[in-house]
């Protein structure tokens, strides 16, 4: 059950890399995170669960390990292999996430993240 006056919500976002490098999935998707949280005035406390995919090409770090490096490791998380799909969606070099969060805002306020080559995934969503 949520604490009083919040909804448990779903938040996405996606970003991608300019090299498969440990340090790029860092800093990547620490500022996705950084991003998904700022934008929709959520602290640390308020993620539930975090699911993260990665396509082939990203073999060098696991995502939630930059979760975990921003301090941030009591947080349920699994990592997964995005889909090989021919097509306009298949960005290489692409980390998503859909987060799971408590929020007062209802869904129709939340604010998505897909940044960089990743913002054509979802251009229609506001930023």
């Amino acid at each position: 059950m949520p604490p009083s006056g919040l909804r448990v919500e779903a938040l996405r976002g996606a970003i991608t890399l300019d090299t498969d490098s440990r340090e790029e999935v860092l800093v990547r998707t620490a500022q996705m995170l950084g991003e998904l949280l700022q934008r929709n005035d959520l602290q640390p406390d308020d993620i539930i669960s975090m699911l993260f995919t990665a396509t082939a090409d990203i073999t060098s770090e696991f995502p939630a390990a930059a979760v975990r490096k921003a301090g941030i490791s009591d947080v349920p998380m699994v990592c997964a292999r995005e889909l090989g799909i021919d097509g306009e969606s298949n960005i290489p070099l692409c980390i998503r996430v859909m987060a799971h969060v408590y929020t007062e805002r209802p869904r129709a306020a939340l604010r998505h993240a897909y940044l960089r080559g990743a913002r054509q995934l979802r251009s229609d969503l506001p930023e």
